[in-house]
């Protein structure tokens, strides 16, 4: 079964159609985690500007995706500023940086503004890509359980294929484990 494709609104960039709400289906399908080899789920999501940015948009580049669960957070701050921090390495070896989370575009703007982080950050609201990425799971904090992304990175090659992922990385595991399946 093919992954759904998230598409902005016609009538407003900055939100998406509505897909439905994560339920058990959708729950099942956040465990299939994609194996290196697999064709990455195109997305078309808006961004901290409200521009759609598309994975298409990156064909012939390769393109460093990591979710993240909260804007302005400190676990998600460490991971954006380290990415933010490598960027121009990682361009230099032809490699786009692309930051979701299911906030809205709004708060990924004053994340983005807060911390100079200069890349796209998508707004995933209805975590359908999320869950076509196998990151959107059950969660729990103090007991207490919830459906929540799952912190993870993927580096897709200039196919359009998963080259690497890392499934629950920590924050500050992104960046270097994107150097190391990049080969330095």
């Amino acid at each position: 079964m093919a992954p759904k494709t998230t598409k902005a609104s016609t009538k407003s960039a900055t939100k998406t159609t509505k897909t439905a709400k994560p339920t058990k289906s959708t729950k099942a399908a956040a465990s299939a985690q994609l194996a290196v080899g697999d064709k990455a789920p195109a997305f078309a999501l808006a961004d901290q500007t409200g521009a759609v940015q598309k994975l298409a948009d990156h064909k012939g580049r390769k393109v460093l995706i990591y979710f993240y669960p909260k804007a302005d957070t400190p676990g998600c701050t460490t991971q954006s500023c380290s990415v933010r921090d490598a960027r121009k390495d990682l361009g230099k070896q032809g490699v786009d940086v692309i930051g979701i989370s299911p906030d809205k575009p709004s708060a990924q703007q004053k994340f983005d503004t807060k911390y100079g982080l200069g890349f796209p950050l998508l707004a995933d609201e209805d975590h359908a890509v999320a869950a076509a990425f196998g990151v959107w799971g059950e969660k729990s904090m103090y007991g207490r359980k919830y459906m929540g992304i799952v912190r993870s990175a993927f580096l897709i090659d200039e196919q359009g294929k998963v080259a690497a992922k890392w499934y629950g990385v920590s924050p500050k595991d992104t960046v270097p484990g994107a150097f190391d399946a990049l080969g330095g």
